[in-house]
């Protein structure tokens, strides 16, 4: 992609003095649009040392209102970062929607830099383009603008910026021997950046090459693309909210006056994988409490060995209502040290939070390396809850399977162990549970008016359940189900599981 810039391109100062102004004009009026649309952006400059990527950003943020844009320089990780997969630091600070984000240096991390000391084998550069294009694609997919840019310029245009910049004494601090080094490995270099050029140019994420040499020629091109993409994204977003509004005009049937509408349902195949599930399982008394007090020593003593050799864990419980996730997670954590794991209860969204990413809600509680976040239902919402309400579109929750198993992957990758319970009960068991609960003065509150239509869509969900299982139990983040109808079983059962994928785990690492 570089060789074919052509960095003698150039502006007059006049033409430049013409063009630019009216680009700021227009930039502010778009830069209200997506406000007003509600539509998150994404711009981030990547480019060699001293090709101008903070002057850049600083006329754009001078021709914006700050109030709606943020600044990020992530080039550093820091100590907290790095007990985080890669891609955690990126996802914690994606806008939220009508809001701009601007990134000076990128998840590109050390791929787009000019540093030689930090070399990555082939196998884990394509893992991480993978990684990045997967992370693109969630983020264009769910309504994010994402523009890319790359400033090039030549070695000798470097060094003369370099030796300009020494010797000014406001600026010779910006030019370290690093940066030096860097110059004298151009070439060497260069072929790296046309590599990840190359793999991560996609449909989604297209780089933008600014041909940097000439500043004015640079300014215009970076205004002129970051304008035409907002423009192209208020027109996509124009045309899907008027297809939605047919869509749901052709669709809407009032129903005849005394008629009531059929209840939707959908008919649960026998080769379902939750009709195989044998719910008979059960443990006497005495067997249960002699389990359970070995196997919560046993958790206690490998939270402790988690956190010596730094393993990030990830358990999640998902469950039909009454299952028992919540005292399942009771007995789970009753023996460990509560500065070593958090209970993450996901509820549903508030503003905050609907405001951005689905997915960035989780990511933001993924735990550090050596915790355990314990998740209280989870990002499988999307698949269930969300999927059977009509909160989501039935595009996102199809392609919310990539999404989630792309983002389980990459916490995988960075060597988290990832637990994953499906409680199940059968229909009798939850109608008994919610009869004791309301008769229950110290459980009452647990029941309320959603459970109960929820049960009337038993057919709907486990459906979607049994779709869930088939499409996201992988490899490296299996699902376990966990036959619910006795509470004593399902949480020796959980014990059980989180023992062994945690001892396979800590002999791995």
């Amino acid at each position: 992609m570089l060789e074919k810039a052509d960095l003698s391109r150039k502006i007059s100062k006049t033409d430049y003095r013409t063009l630019f102004p009216e680009l700021e004009t227009r930039l502010g009026i778009v830069q209200r649009a997506i406000k007003e649309n509600r539509i998150p952006v994404i711009i981030l400059f990547e480019g060699w040392g001293a090709a101008g990527k903070g002057t850049m950003i600083n006329k754009l943020s001078l021709a914006m209102d700050p109030r709606g844009f943020q600044v990020y320089s992530p080039a550093t990780r820091t100590e907290d970062d790095q007990f985080r997969p890669y891609l955690w630091r990126f996802w914690s600070k994606i806008p939220a929607v009508g809001r701009i984000a601007i990134f000076d240096r990128s998840w590109y991390g050390q791929m787009a830099t000019d540093d030689t000391k930090h070399k990555t084998s082939a196998r884990k550069q394509w893992q991480l383009f993978e990684s990045i294009n997967a992370f693109e694609q969630t983020l264009v997919e769910g309504g994010y603008s994402l523009i890319k840019f790359f400033l090039h310029i030549s070695r000798k245009e470097q060094q003369k910026r370099f030796r300009k910049q020494e010797n000014n004494p406001a600026t010779d601090w910006k030019v370290t021997k690093a940066d030096w080094q860097a110059n004298r490995h151009y070439k060497t270099i260069l072929e790296s950046i046309e590599h990840m050029l190359a793999h991560t140019e996609t449909e989604f994420g297209p780089w933008t090459i600014v041909e940097a040499h000439d500043w004015r020629y640079a300014s215009i091109k970076i205004f002129t693309t970051i304008i035409e993409q907002l423009d192209r994204a208020l027109r996509n977003k124009a045309d899907a909210d008027n297809l939605k509004n047919h869509i749901t005009s052709q669709h809407r049937i009032e129903p005849k006056p005394g008629s009531t509408r059929k209840k939707k349902t959908v008919p649960v195949l026998s080769s379902s994988i939750l009709a195989r599930v044998d719910l008979s399982h059960s443990l006497e008394r005495p067997e249960y409490e002699e389990s359970l007090e070995k196997y919560q020593d046993r958790v206690r003593e490998l939270e402790f060995e988690v956190y010596r050799k730094r393993v990030p864990v990830v358990i999640v419980y998902e469950g039909y209502d009454a299952a028992g996730k919540g005292g399942n997670i009771r007995r789970l954590v009753q023996g460990m040290d509560p500065r070593g794991y958090d209970v993450v209860p996901i509820g549903a969204p508030n503003d905050i939070e609907k405001a951005h990413h689905y997915l960035w809600r989780f990511w933001k509680e993924f735990p550090k390396a050596g915790h355990i976040a314990i998740f209280d239902r989870s990002w499988y919402g999307r698949v269930m809850v969300e999927r059977i309400e009509g909160f989501c579109s039935e595009q996102e929750w199809k392609r919310a399977y990539r999404e989630i198993n792309d983002m389980e992957k990459q916490w995988t990758s960075f060597g988290t162990v990832i637990i994953k319970f499906w409680l199940h009960i059968d229909q009798d068991e939850q109608l008994k549970r919610f009869k004791e609960r309301e008769l229950d003065v110290n459980k009452k509150w647990k029941i309320t008016e959603e459970d109960w239509r929820n049960r009337e869509k038993w057919d709907l969900y486990t459906a979607a359940v049994d779709e869930m299982l088939q499409r996201t139990s992988t490899a490296y983040a299996p699902w376990t189900i966990i036959e619910s109808n006795s509470k004593w079983y399902a949480r020796i059962k959980a014990l059980k599981t989180v023992i062994t994928a945690l001892e396979k785990a800590l002999g791995r690492s």
